[in-house]
């Protein structure tokens, strides 16, 4: 069954500068980053082509000034694009009016950014219903829905805290609920862990799984962390220049890497900690002999590559055998790492 598209970007241009639709138009065709900025232009998103699918964790990394805000930003359309387009469960972004966006924003999207925005005045409980006052909820319901998430985040016990009295990840956890108020369909993260402490932003990161387990959103993630990106992602999109130079599985992307520029992002990391077996499984030989799990990494499998002897292993996804494995190719990654 093929999955729902719940957001479909197609050649998006977002230009900076004087008269960028005009400019656009007259373009010369294949003018790269460079020569636009030569031109008094900035390409924020240059040409992109992507989509996310219903219930789909897509990961936009790169460096800074990569474009990845500015993309997710034209994805709420916080800004207009210049060229192409962009459509969320099938309505064009660009032909909404003023209210049918405001509407789309307040009822399908949840927005979480790196400055958690708290209102200093308002206890989290208050934080936490700010959006559902704003919808013009009744008091009543939206305390009711204000609780019910903030017992969702770990909050439960705190909901009468000013935000000066917690600490930064407990803030950042009132941030996830008031974008979880609304029960968003889609999901904009914008580097919402890169304040914390590592051992917060660990927590956070098992947190914020937890919660994709329990909710199935539809989430664009934005991180400049590719361990963070390895944990959380389905699918990786890594940006360069307004460009989307590859948009991949992780095991894919460490693996074949399309570009220069992708492979040297990924060099430095531990491909057995990232590979799965599924993916290294092949129809053609199933192999015989108890079956490895889909899901388990290479290193999971450490110690049964070194010590089993079977040429090929089998690999079972919920029960049913679905390939075999080279155990050779497997060690391979495996030793990579050593």
């Amino acid at each position: 069954m093929t999955a729902e598209t719940v957001i479909s970007c197609k050649n998006a241009w977002k230009i900076f500068g004087a008269d960028p639709e005009k400019y656009l138009r007259s373009m010369p065709a294949g003018h790269s980053f460079d020569d636009i900025r030569a031109d008094g232009y900035i390409a924020g998103v240059k040409d992109v082509s992507i989509d996310v699918t219903r219930g789909e964790m897509l990961v936009i990394m790169g460096l800074s000034g990569s474009g990845k805000s500015t993309l997710v930003r034209c994805f709420s359309r916080l800004h207009d694009i210049t060229g192409g387009t962009i459509a969320v469960e099938g309505q064009d972004l660009m032909s909404l009016s003023e209210k049918e966006l405001i509407e789309l924003r307040r009822n399908k999207m949840g927005m979480v950014f790196q400055s958690f925005g708290l209102l200093p005045h308002r206890t989290v409980l208050e934080n936490v219903a700010f959006p559902l006052e704003m919808r013009g909820q009744d008091k009543h319901a939206r305390r009711e829905r204000a609780l019910e998430v903030v017992k969702l985040v770990g909050l439960e016990g705190r909901e009468e805290y000013f935000p000066r009295e917690l600490s930064g990840g407990q803030q950042q956890r009132v941030g996830i609920a008031r974008s979880l108020a609304i029960e968003p369909d889609i999901w904009f993260l914008d580097e919402p862990f890169s304040a914390l402490d590592p051992l917060i932003r660990r927590e956070m990161q098992d947190e914020f799984l937890r919660l994709q387990g329990m909710l199935g959103k539809t989430i664009v993630f934005i991180t400049h962390d590719f361990d963070e990106a390895l944990r959380l992602a389905d699918r990786i999109a890594i940006m360069k220049d307004g460009a989307v130079e590859q948009c991949d599985t992780p095991d894919q992307i460490v693996l074949n890497p399309a570009t220069e520029y992708v492979r040297k992002f990924t060099e430095e990391i531990d491909k057995a900690r990232v590979v799965r077996a599924g993916v290294l499984a092949q129809g053609q030989v199933m192999g015989e002999g108890e079956p490895v799990e889909a899901s388990a990494s290479v290193q999971d499998l450490a110690r049964l590559l070194v010590q089993d002897a079977r040429a090929v292993i089998p690999v079972a996804q919920s029960g049913k055998v679905i390939g075999g494995m080279d155990r050779a190719a497997a060690l391979e990654i495996l030793l990579e790492a050593s």
